[in-house]
């Protein structure tokens, strides 16, 4: 199954459940076959692809994952500033942090994320980010709480070739939806015609486009005709 037919649309699909019905049938998924799911933790996500497919593995994306590790190693360089030698040992601690959960050790991520939380209280007084950093360990300790279930060796599928992320598709989506979303272009999309465009770019990219304008337009040549060429 392609990634770009995985890739969920917050607010543009009316019937979701029907849709990834479809899109899972028009691909051959069978309701025993083992498939992989990849996602960002949300609960009626989960719940829909359980129901789609009751045998299907249920994986964390490490994109997610690592986009909340990002978040702390910014701050991590901002410690950095306001005392140079404790700033390093806790950016070195938020590296172990992610060699942790790379290979699924979530006791012992856990166990990290509260050691950083206490080794960073010296910089209280002298960081002005110092609240945003205690939120965001506290949201990513939550976070791998509600989920630990769904984490598993990343580092160990990767080497094995297997899925563990799909930045590439968050990317590629991001890419096309906020450039047309930017307030400087002449012509600000809405939100459903940046849906409509996405449903017709992944039709493109899973190569289903052109049989579909042929099923709606029979007679329609798809073949590009040859020009004449002028004497």
């Amino acid at each position: 199954m392609s990634p770009f037919s995985r890739k969920k649309v917050y607010g543009g699909e009316t019937k979701p459940k029907r849709r990834l019905y479809e899109v899972l049938h028009a691909q051959g998924l069978q309701m025993n076959q083992d498939i992989t799911f990849l996602s960002d933790g949300n609960d009626t996500l989960r719940a829909l692809q359980l129901e789609m497919s009751p045998k299907a593995t249920h994986i964390l994306d490490w994109f997610h994952v690592s986009m909340r590790l990002t978040v702390l190693v910014q701050y991590g360089k901002g410690l950095v500033h306001g005392d140079a030698v404790l700033g390093k040992e806790i950016r070195e601690k938020i590296e172990r942090l992610k060699w942790s959960l790379w290979h699924g050790q979530v006791d012992k991520a856990l166990g990290k994320i509260d050691d950083l939380a206490s080794s960073i209280e010296p910089f209280n007084e002298t960081y002005t980010r110092f609240n945003h950093l205690v939120k965001a360990l506290s949201a990513l300790r939550t976070y791998i709480v509600n989920n630990r279930h769904l984490i598993p060796n990343y580092g160990q599928r990767y080497h094995q070739g297997e899925a563990i992320a799909t930045g590439f598709v968050e990317s590629t989506v991001n890419q096309v939806v906020s450039k047309h979303f930017c307030k400087k272009q002449q012509m600000q999309w809405s939100k459903p015609g940046a849906h409509l465009l996405l449903q017709t770019r992944v039709k493109t990219l899973d190569g289903e486009l052109g049989a579909i304008f042929k099923r709606w337009y029979p007679d329609m040549d798809l073949e590009a005709e040859e020009m004449p060429v002028a004497a």
